[in-house]
C-alpha cells in the first residue's frame, strides 16, 4: 500500500511517499480503504520533532495521522462482516503514530462512525476530528447541547452575547462563527488577509462583522466593528491563537468577560490564561492545563456529524492530494488554508 512516512524529523519534505505491506486487521479491528486523511497543526509540530503538545514524539520511521474515512475493506476476528463495504470515518486514537496517512488503515470497530448521507468522506473527517473539538469547546464555553441537529438552539441561548472568534477562517473558527450566530449572538470574526471574504460568506447576517487582524491597526477597526454590532465591548472570546493576537482580542472584552482557550497556534499562550494576566477575566480551558476531562469523545463526534448532516454546520475543507502531504503541511504552517485540512 501507499503510505506517507517520516524517516527523520525536519521540514515538510520529511514526509515521504513509501510502499509498505498491507496491514491485516486483528481482533476487534477493521481495515479501512481510506480516501480522506485528516491533517492537524499538531502533526506539523510532531514532524518537526518538537515536543509541545499533548502527544509524545513518535518512534521513527512512522506513519502519522489519526483520522481516516473510506470504505471497510476487511474485518478482523470477532467483527461483524456486515461492516465490509460500508462508508465509515474513524479516529484512530490519541497517538503520535496512528497510521492515518496511509491508503489502508487499521481502526478499532468500536470507533467507527457510518458516514451520513449527504456528507463526503472529507467532510466526515472534518467532523470526526475538528468538529468534535468544536462541539467540546462550545460545551466548555457554556453552550447547551443541541436539542435537534436541524433546529439546535431554538431559544437562542447566547442572544445577549457578543462573541469574538480568532482564526475565524480555520476548521474550528468557521464552526464557532456559525454556531454563535445560530445561538443568537453577535459575532466579531477575526481572520487574516484574503481569508476574510470566506468568513463573510458564512452568513449574510448583520450580526456578523469580520476584521483582518493581520493588518496594522486592526484593534481600532475591531473596536469600530463592535460599535456596528451595537456593543462597546465583547463578552466572550473563543481563542485558538494565543500570543499577542489572542491577548489583544481578549482586551476587547468587558470586565468579567470570558476567555475560552482552545489552542495556541502562535506558539505561546494567551496572557490572560497565564499568571501575567493584565486584568481579571474568567478563563476556561478546552485544551491544556485546567481543561476538564471530556470523557467519551464519541458523543461530540456524533454531535458534530449530526449537525453537518442536517446542514446546520457548513463544513469547509482544504483538500490536498494524498501524495502531496508535504504541501499540506507547508500550507498549514504558513496559514494559507481555510477550514479543515484533508489529504484526498
Amino acid at each position: 500500500m501507499d503510505a506517507i512516512r517520516i524517516h527523520a524529523f525536519g521540514p515538510p519534505e520529511s514526509l515521504v511517499l513509501d510502499r509498505l505491506p498491507d496491514p491485516q486487521p486483528g481482533p476487534g479491528q477493521v481495515l479501512v480503504a481510506a480516501v480522506a486523511h485528516g491533517v492537524h497543526l499538531l502533526d506539523t509540530t510532531l514532524r518537526r520533532g518538537e515536543q509541545g503538545g499533548p502527544l509524545p514524539l513518535p518512534q521513527l520511521p512512522t506513519v502519522p495521522g489519526r483520522e481516516v474515512a473510506g470504505t471497510v475493506a476487511a474485518v478482523g476476528p470477532g467483527v461483524d462482516p456486515a461492516w465490509v463495504g460500508q462508508r465509515v470515518a474513524a479516529h484512530l486514537g490519541a497517538t503520535p503514530d496512528g497510521g492515518g496517512y496511509a491508503r489502508l488503515a487499521l481502526a478499532p470497530v468500536a470507533g467507527l462512525h457510518p458516514v451520513p448521507d449527504g456528507l463526503d468522506e472529507a467532510e466526515a473527517i472534518a467532523m470526526i476530528g475538528t468538529g468534535r473539538m468544536a462541539a467540546y469547546t462550545l460545551e466548555v464555553a457554556g453552550l447547551p447541547e443541541p436539542l435537534d441537529p436541524a433546529d439546535p438552539w431554538p431559544s437562542a441561548p447566547w442572544r445577549d452575547e457578543v462573541v469574538v472568534v480568532t482564526a475565524a477562517a480555520g476548521g474550528l473558527g468557521t464552526l464557532f462563527v456559525q454556531t454563535a450566530l445560530l445561538a443568537g449572538a453577535r459575532v466579531l470574526a477575526l481572520a487574516s488577509g484574503d481569508k476574510t471574504p470566506v468568513v463573510e460568506g458564512l452568513s449574510g447576517s448583520e450580526r456578523l462583522a469580520v476584521v483582518d487582524y493581520a493588518a496594522p491597526g486592526w484593534t481600532a477597526r475591531a473596536r469600530a466593528a463592535l460599535a456596528t454590532l451595537g456593543a462597546d465591548d465583547a463578552t466572550l472570546l473563543l481563542d485558538g491563537v494565543g500570543g499577542d493576537a489572542g491577548t489583544a482580542a481578549a482586551d476587547l472584552l468587558l470586565d468579567g468577560g470570558r476567555v475560552v482557550v482552545n489552542g495556541w497556534s502562535s506558539g505561546t499562550a494567551n496572557r490572560y490564561a497565564t499568571a501575567e494576566a493584565p486584568r481579571p477575566l474568567e478563563v476556561r480551558a478546552a485544551v491544556g492545563p485546567g481543561a476538564p476531562a471530556p470523557g467519551d469523545m464519541r458523543r461530540f463526534q456524533d454531535r458534530a456529524l449530526g449537525l453537518a448532516a442536517a446542514g446546520t454546520w457548513r463544513v469547509l475543507t482544504h483538500r490536498v492530494p494524498f501524495a502531496e502531504a508535504a504541501r499540506a503541511h507547508r500550507e498549514l504552517e504558513e496559514r494559507r488554508t481555510v477550514g479543515k485540512v484533508v489529504l484526498v
